[in-house]
């Protein structure tokens, strides 16, 4: 009875179409009493699993305590003179061989973030130690570089052919435990607006994922990387059948840009956009509600030299369809300095297309209007460190236009900007991401005068 139900499932298995296709390798020499094959991803994962890595990290953490700094609390309670003011501490999390012959591997930026030091450990049992080459806190990506000594790596997919309801297997070290392999499909595409990373163009997929693995691979049924998984939505702490990972043809061209760079170099548009709402769709003649609007054009940016304009439509970006504000902001994410960025785009109802040349926003100095409406009026330059004049420590700000909302708000000449809306700026860059997607009020911390303070731009 037990195998005749077998035979049964199996055949409406294979009957259904959800047998998996040849390019899976899936049939093992496992067999029902008849001989007939059971369908596995094992051999697929045989050839994968060596290229998912666990990424071990350790960093010095200094103990902030004022108790212990007071000598009558150290006296009272005895703590000695010597005590330790730091301690060591450890995390783990995946990562994806994704050039043998060079040894680099992706994992994600928050993975080794703030450690000074980095071990890989293989699949075979070697541990090896690892250079960061670079990162994007952006996009949540990093490189790391080993020996190369006999590594295997992993073969990119295009994700732009990925669909709702494809398999796709999550690799990685849950939990430090070391090669866990999970199934799921893929339960959405596009997923942004999370406020997990600065550009979102998330896959959902229902694959379990777990702690720990950030960094590892999202492979297709031919054991192709289709995303790094990078998030969980888990409200209870644990897997609940909702994860996200970077899709793969953001991490290859993200990944070209650190291995060439040591840093990403974004292009500047120029363009402010927003969604676009059926009133915002009447008001500029637009058919449907597809896209994104163009609210701002900053002056003297590749898009005002292009002829853009406000009320503009933009619907296409680098050959991908703009449907809504995600789609842009995912696209922005990679379009790099010294491109030239193919923009379509609607104006009163009629179809435009333009050809940006993008600049670096890599800049010592900008007006403020550049980066937010906000901000108009306020001349803005990296602030260095005295002591290290190739770091920027935060924004200085140079002259202040009377009567604008800057200035009224408070800002001086000579105030030093070291975050905007909770997120630390140490130089234009961060700023601008920091101020990217605010519409609503800013809220600045500043130095001035040796005291940090709070200003609120509405």
């Amino acid at each position: 009875m037990p195998i005749r139900f077998l035979r049964l499932c199996l055949s409406m298995l294979i009957v259904s179409g959800l047998s998996l296709p040849p390019a899976a390798g899936a049939a093992l020499p496992l067999a029902v009493e008849d001989g007939t094959r059971l369908p596995s991803l094992a051999p697929m994962l045989e050839r994968v699993n060596p290229a998912v890595v666990n990424i071990a990290t350790y960093a010095t953490v200094q103990l902030r305590n004022p108790l212990l700094d007071d000598p009558i609390f150290r006296r009272f309670f005895g703590v000695p003179r010597n005590a330790p003011t730091t301690r060591r501490t450890q995390s783990a999390g995946s990562g994806v061989v994704v050039d043998a012959a060079a040894g680099y591997i992706v994992t994600n930026n928050h993975v080794i973030d703030g450690a000074d030091e980095i071990s890989v450990g293989l699949a075979d049992g070697r541990t090896l130690s690892a250079t960061l080459i670079g990162r994007d806190a952006q996009v949540d990506l990093a490189v790391v570089k080993v020996d190369p000594a006999s590594l295997r790596e992993i073969a990119f997919a295009d994700s732009s052919q990925l669909r709702v309801g494809d398999f796709v297997v999550a690799i990685g070290n849950p939990f430090g435990l070391n090669q866990t392999v999970t199934s799921g499909i893929v339960s959405a595409l596009g997923r942004s607006g999370l406020g997990i990373e600065g550009y979102e163009d998330f896959i959902q997929t229902d694959a379990p994922i777990n702690p720990g693995n950030s960094g590892g691979a999202l492979v297709d049924l031919a054991g192709r990387l289709v995303g790094i998984n990078t998030a969980i939505f888990a409200p209870s702490g644990g897997n609940v059948g909702i994860g996200f990972a970077i899709p793969a043809n953001m991490v290859k061209a993200v990944l070209n840009q650190l291995v060439n760079h040591g840093e990403v170099q974004r292009g500047y548009i120029g363009l402010n956009v927003q969604s676009l709402t059926p009133e915002l769709a009447e008001a500029f003649g637009a058919s449907g509600t597809e896209g994104a609007v163009v609210v701002q054009v900053d002056p003297d940016s590749p898009a005002a030299e292009a002829g853009l304009q406000p009320g503009d439509v933009v619907i296409e970006m680098a050959g991908r369809r703009i449907e809504k504000l995600g789609d842009y902001r995912s696209q922005e994410a990679i379009v790099f300095a010294g491109d030239k960025l193919v923009l379509a785009f609607t104006r009163g109802g009629k179809a435009l297309r333009r050809t940006l040349k993008l600049d670096s926003f890599d800049v010592e100095q900008i007006a403020g209007v550049r980066l937010n409406a906000r901000l108009r009026g306020v001349q803005l330059q990296n602030f260095r460190n005295p002591d290290d004049p190739d770091k920027s420590v935060g924004v200085l700000v140079g002259e202040v236009v009377e009567r604008t909302p800057a200035a009224m708000a408070g800002i001086r000449k000579g105030d030093i900007i070291v975050a905007v809306n909770q997120s630390g700026v140490h130089d234009i860059e961060e700023m601008r991401e920091a101020v990217r997607n605010s519409e609503s009020a800013l809220r600045l911390r500043i130095y001035r005068d040796g005291r940090f303070g709070l200003l609120t731009i509405r």
